[in-house]
């Protein structure tokens, strides 16, 4: 099988799953679609914590997001694969945060705890030594099924992550977030391109068709042109 960066090239054979007493129907799916998933396989097999993992090797190998050296900060990080991923891409500093406790990540520091606490971003500063070079998130809100609502729940948790990165990165960083499609990801669009000199969205593979998930991809920041959009993003809040 043909890889890139360890990703699967093609489906593995089909897995059909027994019907077991005490389990649901949306169990037994979900059993099925995680047996039949090269990524959910490849994940265990090369060490990654989820297929989520994969998501950032394919964005990274195209758009070279982290290099040597960098401070990296993992917003919404359980359960550690993006870290993982940093990581092994030579991070000089990872550090994460998700407000689940996270298994240790050798390398990499986690916090459990609240990004959007007024005294997360200084105790970040100190952690890496000033400011971050790339902030990372693939945050989502737990799903209510109605199409609408979630997609409004996960652009307004993009959006503290965007006010979050625009306090910790430094001059020339990138800011990489996880946004539904539905149409107020164009506003999100908008903010970006005012604080950031390039940004592009990105549907990557390892991101399951039927998903409506997309990434933003916003590079070279620019602090001075941020602050009138941090302000229009805090007065809608």
């Amino acid at each position: 099988m043909k890889q890139k960066s360890g990703i699967p090239a093609q489906r593995l054979e089909s897995v059909t799953v027994k019907k077991t007493r005490g389990k649901t129907t949306a169990q037994q799916k979900w059993l099925a679609r995680q047996l039949n998933d090269p990524y959910v396989v490849a994940a265990k097999k090369q060490g990654w914590r989820s297929r989520a993992s994969f998501k950032l090797i394919e964005l990274n190998d195209r758009y070279g997001l982290i290099k040597k050296g960098m401070s990296v900060v993992d917003l919404g990080a359980a359960p550690g694969g993006w870290s993982q991923v940093a990581l092994k891409e030579k991070a000089g500093k990872v550090v994460g945060i998700d407000l689940l406790e996270v298994e240790p990540v050798p390398g990499a520091e986690i916090i459990q705890g609240d990004f959007t606490d007024p005294e997360m971003v200084d105790r970040l500063k100190q952690m890496i030594d000033g400011f971050a070079d790339i902030v990372l998130s693939d945050m989502a809100p737990n799903t209510t099924g109605h199409a609408a609502t979630d997609h409004l729940r996960i652009m307004d948790l993009a959006e503290q992550a965007l006010i979050f990165a625009a306090e910790i990165l430094k001059e020339g960083g990138s800011f990489v977030a996880k946004v539904f499609q539905g149409g107020s990801e164009k506003r999100m669009l908008h903010m970006l391109k005012t604080g950031f000199s390039v940004v592009k969205h990105a549907k990557p593979p390892a991101s399951r068709k039927e998903s409506s998930e997309l990434y933003v991809i916003a590079t070279g920041f620019r602090p001075e042109r941020m602050k009138p959009v941090l302000e229009e993003i805090q007065n809608s809040l």
